[in-house]
């Protein structure tokens, strides 16, 4: 991923000097301080929304969220702790509200939990990652602000178009992600038990 990044940008670079060298320069002083603010704005969001979650796990509303979307959350990700299942409701919670910028790190400490010391995703991480990309939401706040922002007459229509989308979406993101693990579960299960040695062997 970091060579494909590297290699796209050095391109870019390339070819915004060939096309149009007089604002070679210019593109690239713009696009580094648009750069810096972004990731300055993106720094205090996530800062304060970490110390939301902090809050919210020393009042105990972490668990309380979690009693309520346990019978959920126990069924769709099994073998998961408590502490990881809390990051999921939170996750869910945020999600079900709009506020991507609070699901974000919420959903990167679920995944940190989830991790089973293997470079691949468990399928707990895949289904986290397709309801978190499906992501049902009841309340679009961030739509909603952006289309009063831009002089929406009813800034609030949205909201149960947005609703049947994200729902549709994420159960049958839900249902896929459940399918392939099935399927790949049942292939593991057919394959012969052999020793190692004898495992390359066998097909030659």
């Amino acid at each position: 991923m970091n060579t494909m990044f590297f290699i796209m940008t050095v391109s870019s670079l390339i070819l915004v000097t060939i096309v149009s060298p007089d604002s070679a320069f210019s593109i690239m002083i713009s696009g580094a301080s648009a750069a810096i603010s972004l990731a300055v704005r993106l720094c205090a969001i996530y800062a304060i929304w970490l110390s939301v979650l902090d809050i919210m796990q020393k009042i105990g509303m972490n668990r309380a969220l979690d009693k309520l979307f346990s019978p959920v959350t126990k069924r769709l990700f099994k073998g998961e702790s408590e502490e990881t299942r809390q990051y999921i409701t939170l996750n869910f919670s945020a999600n079900l509200l709009g506020m991507g910028s609070a699901a974000t790190p919420l959903g990167i400490k679920a995944m940190e939990c989830m991790q089973d010391g293997s470079e691949k995703a468990t399928d707990n991480m895949i289904l986290f990652m397709v309801i978190n990309a499906t992501s049902i939401q009841l309340l679009p706040a961030t739509i909603i602000g952006l289309r009063a922002q831009y002089g929406s007459s009813s800034a609030s229509d949205i909201i149960l178009p947005s609703l049947i989308a994200t729902l549709i979406s994420t159960v049958c993101g839900v249902i896929l992600a459940k399918a392939f693990s099935a399927g790949s579960k049942s292939k593991k299960k057919e394959e012969p038990n052999l020793p190692e040695p004898l495992k390359g062997a066998a097909f030659k």
